[in-house]
């Protein structure tokens, strides 16, 4: 039977004897992981925000009816010409609308689907921003505004004024701060809108957002749905593009097929749409997680060198061990205590490090006007990260132990004795 507090004792003798080599192995877990603590909150954060910045703001699936040339030409409904080859050159587009027909029941249909948390419509319009003398060309979008802060954070890229106030005034617009710097203009100021039909309308600036995309939001503008329609001297069922938000992002590339199928509508997902931006998240989550791996590692060969050398120095005292009655299971025991003892001191201590630095980070100020609504840098402090670090550590200090008390277990006293 194993003596637990014979064994626990001798290996704290051990460790106390050898109070510097201790602490340096101790240290090196705490620093390995509280390095590791540190960079994945930090990065996995960054990452999460500059997901956040473009996919809030992009819809898991966008369905809006696609300008494209005529499948079929004129040469192709006479008979006489259906057995020969026919090439038709400067194929023009059919005659389209942008407008998507029977969009409420398409939208009454979609949000009744289990899959989807929400279906919202919108309208697009080309228009020229007109202030004084100054004329700019952007893009005008008709939305449902409290949907909007409901499914893709609207409210979140404001910056001046509000999304009620949007949402309750059917003569006001939201004006992109590159706009506004533009043309000087502020919240409270009056802006005539002008279609390229030619009409012209006048709308006061309820607020100004600010994506954190320069190029976005130096043509873009939003109204309520209402006041698009009037502006573009539409009836109440014009919409154009109907956004949708998913419960699970994964059924995105199916349900744009069907979609497709179903309604003879252009639907692209969101993976198709961001698919290079998400070979760059891959990319930058595979380096994170590759760079804190190996901090662990490098602490647990540390531990391993350590406990190695510590064998060696106590060569005698395991033969006085042995002499004295205790088995090579003991004294395999006896040095993997001290290993583990050394991993879980450390990686406590690792773990509260990476706590108290990741927070420090946390609190730092990050002033950027592309990211108004960010205050401060970006940290995940996501608990499965401190239970991945503390387990890292117990078993890199279990297998950096393992090996070096196989060695003391094999030591025969006889021979270190006569070395004597």
């Amino acid at each position: 039977m194993i003596n637990w507090g014979v064994i626990l004792s001798i290996a704290k003798t051990h460790l106390l004897t050898k109070l510097k080599q201790t602490t340096t192995a101790a240290l090196g877990v705490t620093f390995g992981i509280g390095a590791y603590i540190t960079l994945v909150c930090f990065m996995t954060g960054l990452n999460k925000m500059l997901d956040d910045l473009v996919l809030n703001q992009t819809p898991h699936v966008h369905v809006f009816s696609e300008i494209e040339p005529s499948q079929v030409q004129p040469v192709d409904l006479y008979a006489e010409f259906s057995n020969t080859f026919n090439v038709v050159h400067s194929i023009k587009p059919k005659l389209t609308q942008q407008r998507i027909h029977n969009a409420r029941p398409i939208l009454d249909q979609l949000n009744d689907d289990p899959l989807i948390r929400g279906a919202i419509p919108q309208i697009k319009a080309q228009a020229f921003y007109v202030a004084g003398t100054i004329e700019l060309g952007g893009n005008i979008t008709g939305i449902d505004v409290m949907e909007e802060v409901r499914l893709f954070n609207f409210k979140d890229y404001i910056v001046q004024g509000s999304a009620v106030d949007l949402e309750n005034n059917t003569n006001g617009i939201l004006l992109g701060s590159g706009v506004a710097d533009k043309m000087s203009l502020k919240v409270g100021d009056r802006l005539q809108v002008r279609t390229i039909e030619g009409g012209i309308f006048p709308l006061k600036i309820v607020g100004l957002f600010q994506s954190g995309i320069a190029d976005l939001d130096n043509i873009q503008s939003f109204v309520n749905i209402k006041t698009a329609q009037r502006i573009l001297g539409e009836a109440e069922n014009y919409i154009t593009d109907i956004n949708i938000k998913l419960f699970d992002i994964e059924n995105a590339v199916s349900l744009a097929a069907r979609i497709e199928r179903q309604f003879d509508l252009k639907a692209v997902d969101i993976k198709t749409a961001n698919a290079q931006f998400e070979t760059g998240t891959t990319i930058r989550n595979l380096i994170t997680y590759a760079v804190s791996i190996t901090l662990l590692i490098v602490a647990g060969f540390g531990i391993y060198n350590i406990l190695n050398m510590l064998i060696y120095e106590k060569m005698n005292d395991i033969a006085i061990l042995k002499a004295t009655g205790f088995s090579g299971k003991d004294v395999q025991l006896i040095f993997m205590s001290q290993a583990m003892i050394i991993g879980i001191v450390g990686g406590v201590l690792g773990l509260l490090l990476g706590f108290g630095l990741s927070h420090v980070i946390d609190q730092t100020a990050f002033d950027t006007e592309a990211l108004p609504t960010v205050t401060t840098y970006p940290v995940n402090h996501n608990p499965l990260f401190y239970l991945i670090g503390i387990t890292f550590a117990i078993l890199s200090t279990f297998f950096a132990g393992y090996l070096p008390s196989r060695k003391a277990k094999r030591i025969d006293p006889v021979r270190i004795i006569r070395g004597q």
